[in-house]
């Protein structure tokens, strides 16, 4: 599991609804990270601190030619390290999100498992944090997924500021944008919100979102099954891959499996499109697929298959 040619065994095959984590723990919690997006395992090594780097970042190191931050995941969550611990700080967890390398700390790495979108449940409400995006429930054991998008976003500011960038425009294209319906399917909160606002402000005011995709294949089909071609009540959905309940490849497959909505234009915008996600994408029927944070190509996505 320490390179990421070690897992290409065990990738599923498209559009199942099912996904593989890799489990890790800090302290006494079990967490879990989606394998499509760690590149390696590898074991902690020397850093090199940087002036004023944010709290959570212990400093950078180098792997195969790359420099990229480690990020102190026990010190993001909040957790107190036992010293004693003989676990503690073992692994780094070599991840990209949106394009973006990362190393992650943690405390030790332990199995991969290979479960469906169905078993994930949205956090309950008694937490504030944002970080959590579900929990995994197995028969002996919780397992925490985390929203690293999020936790990525805090040190790098950058990302926000490209999900916030709303293209310049004339007039009337802005007027063509109001008479258009679009759906929208991300489980991030703070993603979700995003995307929305800056849809909003280019001009797409008229957005259905959900925070999953089973939520948004529910109220689709509701349209489908009205009798009105679907082109006619909803012009496109935007949807992530990684959701609870229903993950986007899923939603797509059965989208192009309905003879109501089969027509419908998908366009996938996710930090985990890369060359395999892509093909799998492709294979589905999407029509676009774009990697966040990229806002301003994807609105211009929307325009060319929407408009």
């Amino acid at each position: 599991m320490s390179q990421a040619a070690e897992k290409k065994g065990i990738l599923i095959e498209t559009g199942t609804n099912e996904f593989e984590i890799i489990e890790f723990s800090i302290g006494k919690v079990n967490y879990g990270i989606n394998v499509a997006k760690v590149r390696e395992v590898i074991n902690c090594v020397p850093t090199t601190k940087l002036p004023n780097a944010h709290p959570y970042v212990d400093g950078i190191f180098t792997l195969r030619g790359r420099i990229m931050p480690l990020v102190n995941l026990p010190r993001c969550l909040g957790s107190v390290v036992d010293p004693e611990d003989a676990d503690a700080g073992q692994n780094i967890i070599v991840s990209e999100l949106n394009n973006y390398f990362v190393g992650f700390l943690v405390d030790k790495v332990s199995r991969i498992h290979r479960v469906s979108w169905e078993q994930m449940e949205p956090p309950p409400d008694i937490t504030d944090s944002e970080m959590v995006v579900g929990i995994i429930k197995m028969n002996e054991k919780m397992v925490v997924l985390l929203d690293f998008e999020k936790i990525v976003s805090e040190i790098n500011p950058e990302i926000n500021r490209k999900l916030s960038a709303v293209p310049e425009t004339s007039v009337d294209r802005r007027e063509e944008r109001n008479k258009k319906t679009l759906v929208v399917a991300e489980d991030s909160h703070m993603l979700r919100d995003l995307l929305i606002s800056t849809l909003h402000a280019s001009g797409y005011v008229n957005v259905l979102a959900f925070p999953n995709g089973k939520e948004a294949w529910e109220k689709l089909e509701e349209i489908g099954k009205s009798g009105q071609p679907i082109e006619k009540s909803v012009q496109l959905l935007i949807t992530d891959i990684e959701m609870p309940q229903m993950d986007g490849h899923h939603l797509l497959k059965r989208i192009r499996e309905n003879r109501d909505l089969q027509p419908l234009p998908v366009i996938i915008f996710s930090s985990l499109i890369n060359e395999e996600m892509r093909r799998k994408g492709e294979a589905l029927g999407a029509n676009a697929q774009i990697s966040k944070p990229e806002i301003a190509q994807l609105i211009d996505l929307v325009d060319k298959e929407a408009l």
